[in-house]
């Protein structure tokens, strides 16, 4: 794995975690009480927090799904993993095509230190693990693990879900995605989810105000501003919408789709 220097016994237990967090929101087990307090705190103020998480998480399934299914890809570069949570992107894939190959990478040591749930591939896939940053793409392109796991001169499906607004406009978000999708063979995939504005009085100040004030950068854009993260591909319709409204399956979440506002949008696009 890609920067060992991380070690697991060096996971800073003393303030909260994004990814900790995220665990939390969606039910989990993998953190701590700083990390609870911090997470029941931002639900207090946005009690569409858990909903959200949900929704995100599910359109992360189906997406990867429909990939994997109509679209015929069989490899899958998954940013910003997050601490594993079943079924966990490889395990979606190789269902529905047992040949898919997955890499993941994530800067976290709490998810290095479970990363070997990421690897019990299928005998006829392969799964690996790069611990890197999203903010340093060329590290993760030039990481021996991608490297010996997906050939890029073949589609790769690169999924960034739920990362990208914890990039600061200074970090230059756009180019970072631009220089992920640059090196992919034509027919590839950009699968993005981003935290949106809500609406509502006050709610955006308050939930990044917390994260901010636990130290971690958070930054909400409006659908317009998550729009340029697909410039020169091709959306898959229904172009970029609420995750919950991406294709969704069955009638009752079809109904829940139209009922609900959750503020993150998700889309799939194709590169040409």
């Amino acid at each position: 794995m890609t920067g060992n220097r991380f070690r697991a016994d060096e996971i800073d237990t003393s303030k909260p975690h994004s990814a900790r967090m995220y665990d939390y929101f969606l039910g989990g087990k993998t953190h701590y009480a700083v990390d609870t307090q911090a997470a029941e705190q931002v639900e207090a103020v946005w009690p569409d927090v858990k909903p959200w998480t949900r929704a995100n998480r599910s359109f992360m399934h189906r997406a990867t799904r429909w990939l994997a299914g109509e679209a015929g890809i069989r490899q899958f570069l998954d940013i910003g993993t997050g601490i594993p949570t079943e079924p966990n992107l490889h395990q979606v894939a190789q269902k529905t095509a047992p040949d898919s190959r997955v890499v993941y990478a994530d800067n976290d040591p709490i998810v290095l230190a479970y990363a070997q749930a990421l690897l019990l591939s299928t005998p006829e896939g392969r799964t690996a693990y790069i611990h890197a940053d999203v903010s340093d793409p060329e590290a993760i392109l030039a990481a021996e693990e991608l490297n010996d796991t997906l050939d890029l001169s073949q589609p790769v499906a690169l999924s960034l879900n739920a990362i990208m607004h914890f990039i600061a406009d200074e970090q230059k978000p756009y180019e970072i995605v631009r220089q992920l999708v640059e090196p992919l063979a034509s027919g590839s995939y950009l699968v993005l989810s981003h935290g949106a504005l809500d609406p509502r009085p006050g709610v955006s100040d308050a939930v990044t105000n917390l994260y901010r004030g636990s130290g971690i950068h958070v930054q909400g854009r409006t659908r317009e501003e998550i729009l340029p993260f697909f410039d020169g591909l091709e959306l898959v319709d229904p172009g970029v919408v609420m995750p919950h409204r991406w294709k969704p399956e069955g009638e009752q979440a079809r109904a829940e789709a139209e009922a609900k506002e959750l503020w993150i949008f998700a889309g799939v696009a194709r590169k040409p």
